[in-house]
């Protein structure tokens, strides 16, 4: 069996909550008197739908402006709606002239319809630069073969497009669309429902040690527990994934000796401040952090995503990259 070491563990959760503490991201309304409700289990109630939609403006990490600082609360709120209104304010001018296949019109992304939240500069607050650690130099090699081998076989493109697993990253992160989750709970479990490929994570509460370590997860084994108001997510026993995507430049592997610890914590009733630290020494150079805000969300609707069933870009592209060898053989070129 297998356990984050305590302090080790503990040093990753301080870190991340100095880190958002820092940048004055936890709201004043965690002081105030507002306390969920207390589940049969002991658990406080997080049953909902929570959606980070509101994100999607952040950039992933510092932007030059604000390097070296705090920006005021009138700059962020500038910084944020100048980004928001760019993206909405883009004009899709059909396929002919767009880089690759287009994206269809704004109004198919769910940001569209939604207000961005003006909570951070960046979603990494941890390091303090704000920057994504470098990659180790055995991760930039696999980003290379990415992108030379993505295309030689099924087992070689981006595990995402092949509906298999998005990974924590994928599923947790703001993103283009389907950012609802459903959380569900049962007597010594959290459910985490992502609409996005069709995925749930469950996860035991209170369950003492990891798994075996010889049995490796897609999503890692994690177990949770309550400290307060505050769900704390502890995961290892990571599968190796050369090619799963990630934040930040390329889709950098996923290393079996990672560990990732995410939290959630109540701010009030409507808002869940979220944080996710990943330790994965094979694939960055120092552990990082990202925080930003769940907000409930009572009028989001998840529908079934039929990832295998409509995913004929893996046929077309990989069917594409064999017409091009063919071509290459045949012309040299």
């Amino acid at each position: 069996m297998t356990r984050i070491p305590a302090d080790f563990a503990k040093s990753l959760i301080s870190s991340a909550i100095a880190a958002v503490c820092a940048l004055g991201l936890i709201s004043s309304a965690i002081a105030q008197d507002w306390q969920p409700e207390i589940l049969s289990d002991g658990q406080p109630n997080i049953t909902g739908m929570w959606n980070n939609v509101g994100a999607t403006a952040t950039p992933v990490e510092m932007p030059d402006e604000f390097e070296g600082r705090v920006p005021t609360a009138e700059e962020l709120a500038e910084f944020i709606a100048r980004r928001d209104e760019a993206r909405k304010g883009n004009v899709w001018r059909g396929f002919e002239n767009s880089n690759g296949v287009g994206a269809y019109e704004n109004y198919w992304f769910d940001w569209y319809w939604s207000d961005a939240v003006a909570d951070a500069p960046a979603l990494v607050v941890d390091p303090p630069n704000g920057r994504i650690p470098a990659y180790t130099a055995a991760a930039q090699e696999a980003i290379r073969l990415n992108v030379v081998e993505e295309h030689n076989s099924a087992a070689t493109v981006e595990s995402g497009d092949r509906c298999l697993s998005r990974g924590v990253f994928g599923m947790m992160m703001p993103t283009a669309y389907n950012n609802g989750k459903l959380i569900l709970q049962s007597p010594g479990y959290v459910m985490i429902h992502s609409e996005m490929i069709h995925n749930a994570r469950i996860i035991p509460i209170d369950a003492g040690d990891h798994i075996d370590e010889r049995i490796k997860l897609w999503e890692g084994d994690s177990r949770g527990r309550w400290e307060g108001n505050t769900l704390i997510i502890e995961s290892t026993n990571f599968k190796y994934v050369r090619n799963m995507r990630a934040p930040g430049r390329g889709n950098p592997p996923q290393n079996e000796g990672r560990k990732m610890i995410e939290t959630f914590t109540f701010e009030d009733e409507n808002t869940l401040r979220y944080t996710l630290t990943v330790d994965d020494p094979v694939t960055y150079e120092a552990p990082w952090t990202v925080a930003f805000p769940y907000l409930k969300d009572v009028d989001y609707k998840q529908y079934e995503y039929a990832c295998h069933e409509g995913n004929y870009a893996m046929e077309t592209r990989l069917s594409g990259a064999r017409v091009e060898e063919r071509g290459i053989a045949e012309t040299g070129r």
